[in-house]
């Protein structure tokens, strides 16, 4: 079952997020951006099945060279469940939602083999603090054209 992520939800959610990634993932730099910054709440999702979270997905609001984006990430699915199509899931379906919402465009810090096949490109221009790699900041118009002459920092909302 897919659902919007609660306050119950939070410690859950990290521990699914600690798991999944290495020791000190809050030192990369996506982290400094969401430093202090509310994600958007209506694309905050988690999977559950009998009462366990399975996978969930986050989004927060960022700013590339003066115009608005949404940064995705992180996007975790549980080992137990991997391999069953729930991160594709949550991918295509918070993509979906963010279009519905309005906002044009989305960026990520990833692998493009992966993240390609969901439609993110290598975003030439857009720079992630440091020490990221410019290869794998990639992006999706939500809306065509969207990243269109889009270029510059990446600096916190608000």
């Amino acid at each position: 079952m897919l659902g919007t992520e609660t306050p119950q939800d939070i410690w859950e959610v990290e521990a699914l997020y600690d798991l999944s990634f290495a020791p000190g993932r809050e030192l990369l730099s996506s982290y400094r951006l969401r430093d202090g910054v509310a994600p958007v709440p209506e694309l905050c999702l988690v999977s559950r099945e009998d009462g366990v979270i399975g996978g969930a997905i986050r989004y927060w609001p960022v700013r590339v060279g003066g115009v608005d984006a949404l940064l995705l990430g992180p996007v975790a699915v549980h080992p137990t469940r991997q391999g069953e199509g729930l991160g594709a899931f949550l991918m295509q379906d918070s993509l979906s939602r963010a279009a519905a919402l309005g906002h044009p465009r989305v960026m990520l810090v990833g692998d493009e083999p992966y993240y390609g096949r969901f439609g993110f490109t290598r975003l030439v221009g857009v720079e992630m603090p440091p020490p990221t790699n410019p290869e794998r900041v990639l992006g999706i118009a939500l809306v065509p054209g969207a990243w269109d002459g889009v270029a510059g920092a990446v600096t916190r909302a608000g």
